[in-house]
């Protein structure tokens, strides 16, 4: 019997469409800059592992969000996908990927949409939708013999002093 996955794509937040010309749903592969099978006991020390291995000043102030939902997640495959994960962070040109990879039993439909922002008093539901706003692109692929989350963040534009002669601006 063939085992199906559900692949799905969460929109970007507006304003923050995929830079890249690569595939919304895929990692596009760059440079690796950590690859690290994690479990409990390991979660803050792989959130130290991740800001460790991003250069000061290379997300600007975006740079506690991102972690901030790399932590989410794989708080999420300790606590609902079987204790454990594998994290893959890597960088190309124009962004920072952080792929997050477990063996559990997929995500319920219910939580494979957009979510909407979890009620004040509710219990948990928060991770997927903290991430969905603090990352430009969150991707999806889950089914029975486990799910993959890949979050991106598109690097601060750089302009070059003749960027800057020439009447460029940070803001495009």
């Amino acid at each position: 019997m063939e085992e199906t996955v559900d692949r799905e794509v969460l929109r970007p937040a507006p304003g923050r469409e995929p830079s890249d010309a690569v595939a919304s749903h895929q990692n596009p592969g760059g440079s690796a800059l950590l690859d690290q099978v994690f479990g409990h006991d390991d979660i803050t020390l792989l959130r130290h592992e991740v800001l460790q291995r991003l250069e000061p000043g290379l997300l600007g102030d975006r740079l506690d969000g991102f972690v901030l939902a790399i932590n989410e997640v794989i708080t999420n495959v300790v606590l609902h996908a079987g204790g454990s994960g594998r994290l893959v962070l890597s960088r190309t040109a124009t962004a920072v990927w952080c792929t997050v990879t477990d063996s559990g039993p997929g995500i319920p439909e219910e939580h494979r949409h957009p979510p909407e922002a979890p009620g004040a008093f509710e219990d948990g539901g928060r991770g997927i939708w903290l991430a969905y706003q603090l990352c430009d692109e969150v991707t999806m692929a889950t089914g029975p013999i486990g799910t993959t989350i890949g979050l991106r963040i598109d690097l601060p534009a750089r302009l070059s002093t003749s960027d800057l002669l020439n009447g460029a601006s940070a803001g495009g």
